[in-house]
């Protein structure tokens, strides 16, 4: 299992068990809807600042892929072009 996918429930587990508590406490309606509407915006927040490292993480991730890439190809084209100078002699 990935770590997105552990983090990702272990953040839902965090926001329902939240929920959950300020449901049941005994604050007036409109204490308690304010209450959820701050968590909610606190673990959206949350939310996507792991997303964004996720994003970081995967853009650096193929940045790193592609510049090898480059690298074996700039290789492998100075390679044919050795090649093709000698003329096929060994």
């Amino acid at each position: 299992m990935s770590s997105g996918k552990i983090l990702l429930g272990v953040l839902a587990g965090i926001a329902v068990g939240a929920t959950l508590g300020i449901l049941f406490a005994p604050d007036k309606g409109s204490k308690t809807r304010k209450k959820i509407r701050e968590k909610g915006d606190e673990y959206a927040d949350e939310l996507g600042e792991k997303f964004n490292e996720f994003i970081s993480s995967v853009t650096e991730q193929f940045e790193k892929v592609k510049a090898e890439a480059t690298r074996i190809s700039g290789n492998g084209k100075a390679r044919i072009k050795e090649v093709e100078s000698t003329d096929g002699e060994i």
